[in-house]
């Protein structure tokens, strides 16, 4: 494999969705079950690690130490093993196993896969993505500067339903977020808190979301992937006071608030909002 050269983007994405059917096949038996809320150890990422992220992750590193063993040269970053080295520093690999584990290990329906692939060490240095519902099966896929694709088909962003309030806000959310996010909040006509940040900014680039919103600062790590689809779709990211992500690093340390919407009028809108308020 290494003699034609480095995986190309398609076939990153390849890879991902082998992956990500592997670790729906692994996760979907023991979501909601003692045994899959079983704690191991802490991972890499500081969180306790769960027998169904164990095993989501034995998925992943099965799939990649594949490639690596046919020559494949890269790194992987994991939240819950950290970083392995397969031969070179780049590319690197971010991999989120379970993205909503607090869903999975009550059995709540909404969790995902993150998977990217980046050329540099930055946001901006992501050049492919995947977002698997492990519920559903659907598939988020996203190529730096050639597009983002839902269920297989180019995404289609749709329109906002009307302007005079935030149809539908966002939020990652703790009881104390709830308070930062409020001027939000009282413009919303209504809230939504799905507890998987991959899946959320994924939705949010579909204009299913008007705004999402993460007003304490959260792991960029995780948003990877989901940050390349709503760049491909048109959407706009930054903190809460409209700083660029783009140069944020994406490892298990950085973290940032995040303010996102699907278009850059709904997203300079809700700037203003918290502007106002502050």
């Amino acid at each position: 494999m290494s003699s034609r050269g480095p995986l190309a983007s398609g076939e990153w994405l390849e890879v991902f969705s082998r992956i990500g059917d592997g670790v729906r096949r692994a996760v979907q038996p023991i979501t909601g079950t003692e045994a899959g809320r079983a704690p191991l150890s802490v991972g890499a990422g500081g969180d306790t690690t769960l027998e169904l992220d164990r095993a989501a992750e034995a998925v992943v590193f099965a799939e990649l130490a594949g490639l690596g063993e046919r020559g494949e040269k890269f790194s992987v970053l994991s939240e819950e093993a950290g970083r392995r080295d397969f031969g070179a520093e780049y590319p690197l690999v971010l991999v989120d196993p379970v993205d909503g584990s607090l869903n999975a290990k009550q059995g709540l329906p909404l969790f995902g896969v993150m998977l990217a692939v980046l050329d540099g060490p930055v946001v901006e240095d992501t050049y492919a993505g995947l977002v698997l519902n492990i519920s559903t099966g659907e598939e988020w896929k996203a190529i730096r500067k050639q597009g983002v694709w839902r269920a297989g088909k180019p995404l289609t962003v749709m329109k906002r339903s009307g302007r005079d309030r935030i149809e539908l806000l966002g939020l990652e959310s703790t009881p104390r977020a709830l308070k930062l996010a409020q001027p939000l909040v009282e413009r919303a006509a209504k809230i939504r808190i799905l507890g998987s940040m991959a899946l959320s900014i994924a939705l949010t680039s579909a204009g299913g979301f008007d705004v999402f919103c993460a007003p304490i600062p959260v792991r960029v790590f995780d948003m990877a992937a989901s940050l390349l689809l709503l760049a491909e779709a048109g959407g706009v990211a930054t903190t809460l006071h409209g700083e660029p992500l783009a140069k944020v690093r994406c490892d298990l340390e950085s973290r940032s608030t995040l303010l996102c919407a699907p278009t850059r009028e709904l997203h300079t809108e809700a700037l203003n909002i918290l502007g106002t308020a502050r």
